[in-house]
This record gives structure tokens, C-alpha cells and sequence, in this order.
């Protein structure tokens, strides 16, 4: 971490700390239902509070076109001050008079939320009035919100370029584990790239075969791939019309000396629904009506031997439909042999994206993977090689 400016190089005694955090919980009547990224941020908010530092939190909530009540950060505020375990003031604007007074009102060591910054459309825009507006409150920003980092906004990026800027301690972690796991990595790196289609991962794939040593290519997009190389693959998802590029991506692969795995069987169905009768077959042996929903057990051995050499993993998307039984068999099967491969501490790895958290989850080996980031688009950005404007600010 010693890239970027953290908390610990802050003097945060007494000064107003601008901290942006993720806010966008789940919320069902009124009320937060996954409280998992109010946790995330406690240890930021108490650092700052235990240094005398006045705690001022910017959040944006939705996708509101202008002020919208019903997407309001209000009942976040209160859902926050139960996590916290004090109490949490809250003020209706995040600028102007009524943000400077509810600010004015603070004690070291005290808590705001300001309502939701997309309520401005100065937020998105980065309006350089907007900033100037934000940057008026504070005397210090900390940027907590990987999760919007890859956002050149002005509460992400304009106020990091204003006002004396840090890494948060969430962030300061995400920033620690992507770094490891891709920049600085203990090799041989093993990849993991799954999901439905190679056409939203492209620059995905053209950046991890530089970068990694194994890319095992699973999920819909390796049927595509498959398809490229001249396999039937019935009627499973697949981008024929990317076929030439899948071609490119395995030379590109074969001349950065990056190995492709790719599956070698399959568990097919003529369903796609749960339950769905199916079978487990060579890839050479698709049906002209059957469609590929999982990698089989032969899959999920060659993935086991690649592990034995690894000593770094990055995971992003599923090898199959795993919220489908019995679709979920490779996913849970190769998930949980990283899990028990980084408890043994033979692995370090690293995973993110929705649809990977969830399969993590519904494995039940989240907690077992050296880190797990929630950040989808931010995540996904980094490992694809690009700046992210939030995090490049935030360097010394």
C-alpha cells in the first residue's frame, strides 16, 4: 500500500473528514435488509472518531433524476447508527446551508450522513461548482467506496483533487488484495473467468492472458470458445459471431505463455430449468438439442491438478447456472477446494463481481477466500487493466 496515501499518514484531530462511502444497500419498506456495506465501513468511520476527527459521510443512494424522497439516505442514517452503536446525525442536503450547519453542529468525534449526492446533477457531471460546493465542508476527503471508484464523479474523484485525499480502510484492504493478487502476485496466478458471454469480458480476457500464468475459461463464454474450435455445442449460449475472436484471444494467450483451460466435459440438458433431466458428456459429444448448463466432474479435475502449481487465484463469474440445482456441482466444487487450499494457507484469492459473491455464498466458502470484494463494475475495471479516476487520485 505504500502507492497510496492512507489514514495512517492523516492529521485527522478535530478536522472535518469528507468520507465517501457506499450506501447503496438493499432496501424493502423503508427499511436496509442487507446491512454487510454499512459493516464494511465501521472501521474508517471509528479510526477517524478515535483520532478526534469529525465524521462527514457522502453517499449516493439509486438512480435518482434530481430529488427524489423515496431515495433518500435518511433510514440508512438510522440503520448505520445501530451498527455503530451511537448515534448518527443526519442532514436533508449534502451542500449548502443546510449541510455547513449540520457540520457546524459536530463534535470530534461525531457522525453525519449528507443526503443523497445525486440528488445534484453536479454529481455525475463533476461540475466544478458542484466540487467547489463539497470541498467548502470539509477539510479532509477519504475515499471508502471502491465500489465507485472507477466513477470520475465529484464525490469520487473532483473532491480527491481538491482537498487532501486517503484511502479509507475499506478501500485501503481492496487496494491490498487487488495489488497482491494482480500487480504484485506470488506466482503461478490461476484465473478464473466465467459468466455468459465473451463479448462483456473481452478486455477482461486480452488483460489477464499478460497477466496470469493459468486462465481457466468457464461458464456460457467458454462455449463460445469451444464453438471456435470447431465443437458442437447444440443449443447452449453462444456467440458464434465471436469466433475469430475467440481464435485471437487463444493466440494472444499462446504467445504471452498464458495456459487456456478450457472444459473437456459437460453436464447437459434439453431444459434450461432446475432439476432438468441431464447428462455428463465429452464436449465432443453435445446433442444438436441439448444445451451445456455446468462443467463436469473431468472439468473440475483438470481445475483440481491446475490448483496443485498455483499459489494465486482470481476469480470472477461461475463455471455454470449455479442457482440451479443440479447446475451448481462445478461451481461449489471448484470454490470450495480454493476455499480449503487458502485456509491451509497454500492460496491466496481473490474474487469479486455479483454473480461470483453469490455463488461464493451459496458455496458457503465467501469467508474462506483471502478477500472477496462486493464492487462489481470497479472490480471488474481493475482486473480488465484500466485507471480507476477514484483510486488514481488517491496516490502519492
Amino acid at each position: 500500500m505504500t502507492a497510496f496515501r492512507t489514514l495512517d499518514d492523516a492529521d485527522l484531530a478535530d478536522k472535518r473528514v469528507l468520507v465517501r462511502v457506499d450506501l447503496n444497500v438493499p432496501m424493502e419498506a423503508g427499511r436496509v435488509t442487507d446491512e454487510t456495506r454499512l459493516k464494511a465501513i465501521l472501521p474508517t468511520i471509528r479510526t477517524i472518531t478515535d483520532k478526534g476527527g469529525k465524521v462527514v459521510l457522502l453517499a449516493h443512494f439509486g438512480r435518482p433524476k434530481g430529488r427524489d424522497e423515496s431515495q433518500s439516505l435518511a433510514p440508512v442514517a438510522k440503520a448505520l447508527e445501530g451498527q455503530l452503536g451511537r448515534k448518527v446525525a443526519f442532514a436533508s442536503d449534502c451542500v449548502g446551508e443546510e449541510a455547513s450547519s449540520a457540520i457546524s453542529r459536530l463534535a470530534a468525534g461525531e457522525v453525519l450522513v449528507l443526503e443523497n449526492t445525486r440528488f445534484h446533477a453536479g454529481e455525475e457531471k463533476n461540475a466544478a461548482d458542484f466540487v467547489d460546493a463539497l470541498a467548502s465542508l470539509g477539510d479532509i476527503y477519504v475515499n471508502d467506496a471502491f465500489s465507485a471508484a472507477h466513477r470520475a464523479h465529484a464525490s469520487t474523484e473532483g473532491l480527491a483533487r481538491k482537498l487532501p485525499a486517503y484511502a479509507g480502510r475499506s478501500m485501503e484492504s481492496e487496494l491490498a488484495a487487488l495489488t497482491k493478487a494482480l500487480e504484485a502476485p506470488v506466482r503461478p496466478v490461476l484465473a478464473v473467468v466465467g459468466g455468459s458471454k465473451v463479448s462483456s469480458k473481452l478486455e477482461l480476457l486480452g488483460n489477464l492472458v499478460r497477466k496470469v500464468d493459468i486462465l481457466v475459461i468457464a461458464g456460457g463464454m467458454a462455449n463460445t470458445f469451444l464453438a471456435a474450435l470447431g465443437k458442437k455445442v447444440g443449443k447452449s449460449l453462444c456467440e458464434h459471431d465471436l469466433a475469430d475472436t475467440a481464435r485471437e484471444i487463444l493466440e494472444k494467450a499462446k504467445a504471452a505463455g498464458c495456459e487456456i483451460v478450457l472444459p473437456v466435459d459437460a453436464v447437459v440438458a434439453k431444459e434450461f430449468k432446475a432439476n432438468a433431466a441431464n447428462r455428463v458428456v465429452s464436449v465432443d459429444e453435445v446433442g444438436d438439442d441439448e444445451m451445456i448448463l455446468d462443467a463436469g466432474p473431468e472439468t473440475v479435475a483438470v481445475v483440481a491438478q491446475k490448483l496443485d502449481g498455483a499459489k494465486t487465484v482470481v476469480w470472477n463469474g461461475p463455471f455454470g447456472a449455479f442457482e440451479m440445482t443440479p447446475f451448481d456441482a462445478a461451481t461449489v466444487a471448484v470454490a470450495r477446494d480454493v476455499g480449503k487450499r487458502t485456509r491451509a494457507g497454500t492460496l491466496l484469492s481473490v474474487a469479486g463481481g455479483g454473480d461470483t459473491v453469490a455463488a461464493l455464498n451459496h458455496a458457503g466458502v465467501a469467508g474462506d477466500f483471502s478477500y472477496v470484494s462486493t464492487a462489481g463494475g470497479a472490480f471488474l475495471e481493475w482486473l480488465e487493466g484500466k485507471a480507476l479516476p477514484g483510486v488514481e487520485a488517491l496516490r502519492r
